[in-house]
């Protein structure tokens, strides 16, 4: 793309953005964050918050960008970072155009308004030390960057990045993998090559039947000059296998937060597993089996070359094709039976894991003689597929590689009965022979490494899709645009019409034609048997679904201008108990989760203040640590009641507009019921209380 090209296409984008200043040129400094995110996903891009202390200030200039940074002052001012170095730093100016500035100028820009506020009382310091004049300007720069060294820098910078769910084709190409790629092909081609010469020198002396000492030497420089070549060939290989271990990584994390709840929702811990253990080794298979069977299939074009200017000529040629052709079926005979052999492995395995969890249930409910019916059926059948997949690995492995040798000669035989055979044509159809081997065997360990990562991939291939749906989001209103219809409340906080929701796969819809709406400060309840649409209808009111049709608002903004994210700021939930969860942390982290992290002074005594409210003050006391105590499944074990209130405060900390609690009282006894209804009822704003009838 050209330079004007490019720079009509920022300004196009830029056009779509909108403005972070109000018509009175002010901007609101909590708003700097979320306008930032919304310019992300105008341009498709993704913008990464981060922070740093003024110690660090100096190295971040070194290797940041492209980003962007806030500069200190009252004006929305950014500097926009397109790479740090060393020395200078390169910037993009209000006009498109590219500039290098000092690194040490940036600093300046930065780190003055701090420098300043220090420098009085590091001034006065200095006086009653007596230090002399000509080292007074040193000692007062080296006692303001003591003094200030671990002050976090308050300006904002945002790393800027492109989107993990782009084209993970384009994200390669643009990574620095395809020079690495080339330079590890090249490497390999001429080690390859350098190899052959080196089969060649010796083999033409061993039919000759006499070495010579500048031959032998020769040989030896050939052979010490393939080292390079190999040792960078794998340091090449290396580099690859990290980016685009890198890359896919990211793009799955990126996957798996774009998943809609119901996606998740029915799979068991043993599936989720499972899915951890292929994602870990399906980049470092693939990648493996990929490099190795491309190098391979390089090696083998030139050992058929080789044989065909040898002994044996175009026969011997056509033999290693027929041979690879027959390594090929059997390839493709052992990824069907590996299809097989994991979707069984896979059963087993979640069948396990479900197992040791409902291992309690098993103990009162299951007959003692048939604990073990399912895992022997399961045993069985992976037993049979293994010997299935063995046999034709067998083949493969055992037969394949070691049998072209036997091929291979029976390929040259007549020309070694002859009489008149040249020992040219010879050495090079051995050299040929010999490479030829060497590459079926690299071809066979690379393929069956890909058919190992292809056929564990089906568990990981719809995160690794899934990340492509940051791409089709919208751009949203700004929070202060919501802000300000909340602040006039001409609207209801949430109303709907006319909503229908239905489940993926389902006949029937859950929620078909709801109309209502919910003011501020309005108390509900409501009731209903269960699978009547209680919880779903709580998904639509807090954001975690959409509606199939209808209008759903909030503070009279449509949803879908709104967007999720925004929306699940203003209105959460207490799921139901089978839903939520305590993570394991320290108890302060699962309050606090849906603020920032880490917490504020004020965000713990608020924490504090809502725990004594709820009658958690007596759990507090209990805990060694507090609330840096571990919590959850491998620490300390919080009872049911504990939990629900738990779940409760957690939703009340996140100072939302609406709050949905789904049977979140069922668990408690009377008195703890009356606390946290009291509290609830004291703190929330728009309340919506799902319970049984």
């Amino acid at each position: 793309m050209s330079e004007v090209a490019l720079r009509s296409k920022i300004i196009e984008h830029a056009e779509k953005i909108q403005p972070l200043c109000n018509n009175n040129n002010t901007y609101d400094n909590s708003s700097v964050d979320q306008w930032m995110e919304l310019a992300a996903v105008t341009l498709k891009a993704e913008i990464i918050p981060t922070e740093w202390r003024y110690s660090e200030t100096r190295e971040m200039l070194r290797c940041i960008g492209p980003s962007l940074i806030q500069l200190p002052g009252a004006s929305p001012l950014f500097l926009a970072v397109l790479k740090g170095g060393k020395r200078r730093v390169k910037i993009l100016g209000p006009d498109l155009e590219k500039y290098s500035i000092s690194r040490e100028e940036v600093l300046k820009i930065l780190t003055a308004p701090f420098q300043q506020a220090a420098a009085g009382s590091a001034a006065r310091i200095l006086e009653r030390a007596c230090i002399p004049e000509e080292r007074i300007q040193a000692s007062l720069q080296a006692l303001v960057d003591e003094q200030l060294s671990n002050m976090p820098i308050q300006t904002g910078c945002w790393i800027l990045r492109a989107s993990p769910g782009e084209s993970f084709h384009k994200q390669v190409l643009r990574s620095s993998v395809l020079p690495a790629l080339i330079g590890a092909f090249g490497a390999h081609t001429v080690a390859l090559l350098l190899m052959i010469c080196s089969w060649w020198l010796i083999g033409k002396q061993a039919l000759a039947g006499h070495f010579t000492y500048a031959t032998v030497t020769a040989w030896s420089l050939i052979l010490f000059t393939i080292i390079p070549f190999q040792l960078l060939d794998k340091w090449l290989q290396g580099l690859i296998s990290i980016k685009i271990g890198e890359l896919f990584k990211q793009r799955l994390l990126h996957g798996i937060l774009q998943l809609e709840p119901e996606e998740i929702r029915h799979q068991g811990s043993g599936q989720f597993l499972g899915i951890i253990m292929e994602a870990e080794s399906l980049s470092a298979l693939a990648l493996e089996g990929g490099l190795g069977a491309g190098l391979a299939v390089i090696q083998l074009i030139i050992a058929t070359g080789i044989l065909f200017t040898g002994a044996g000529g175009l026969p011997h040629a056509a033999l290693l094709a027929l041979w690879s052709g027959l390594t090929a079926y059997l390839c493709l005979k052992y990824y069907h039976r590996s299809k097989q052999w994991i979707t069984a492995y896979q059963e087993m395995s979640n069948d396990m894991i479900e197992g040791m969890i409902g291992y309690r249930t098993r103990l009162v409910q299951e007959e003692p003689t048939h604990w073990h019916d399912q895992e022997r059926t399961f045993l069985q059948n992976y037993v049979r597929m293994s010997n299935k997949l063995d046999s034709i690995a067998l083949i493969i492995r055992g037969l394949l590689g070691r049998g072209w040798y036997l091929v291979g000669l029976l390929g040259i035989l007549p020309s070694l009965l002859a009489k008149s055979n040249n020992s040219d044509a010879l050495a090079i159809s051995i050299a040929g022979i010999l490479l030829a081997a060497q590459a079926l065997a690299q071809l066979i360990s690379g393929a069956t490494s890909a058919i190992n990562a292809l056929t564990g991939s089906a568990q990981v291939l719809p995160l690794f899709n899934a990340a492509t749906r940051s791409l089709k989001k919208k751009p949203h209103v700004m929070p202060s645009v919501l802000n300000q219809a909340a602040s006039s409340q001409q609207h209801p906080v949430v109303s709907f019409q006319d909503a229908t929701f239905c489940y993926p796969g389902a006949a029937l819809p859950a929620l078909s034609g709801c109309t209502g709406e919910i003011s501020a400060n309005s108390r509900i309840l409501l009731q209903g048997p269960s699978g009547g649409g209680k919880s779903s209808l709580a998904g639509l009111l807090t954001g975690l679904r959409s509606p199939e049709s209808g209008q759903l608002r909030l503070w009279g903004i449509d949803h879908k201008l709104v967007g999720p994210d925004l929306w699940r700021t203003k209105a959460v939930a207490a799921p139901q108990f089978h839903e939520n969860h305590v993570i394991t942390e320290t108890f302060s982290f699962n309050l606090l989760m849906g603020r920032n992290w880490p917490p504020e002074p004020e965000d713990l005594e608020a924490a504090l203040e809502i725990c004594r409210e709820l009658g958690l003050s007596e759990l507090l006391e209990r805990l060694p640590a507090g609330f840096q105590q571990m919590v959850g499944e491998s620490a300390w074990r919080l009872s049911h009641g504990e939990k629900s209130r738990l779940y409760i405060a957690r939703a009340l900390l996140q100072h939302a507009d609406l709050m949905v609690l789904d049977e979140s009282f069922a668990a408690l006894d009377p008195e703890n019921f009356e606390l946290a209804l009291s509290c609830v009822l004291n703190r929330a704003s728009a309340l919506v209380v799902i319970a049984h009838p």
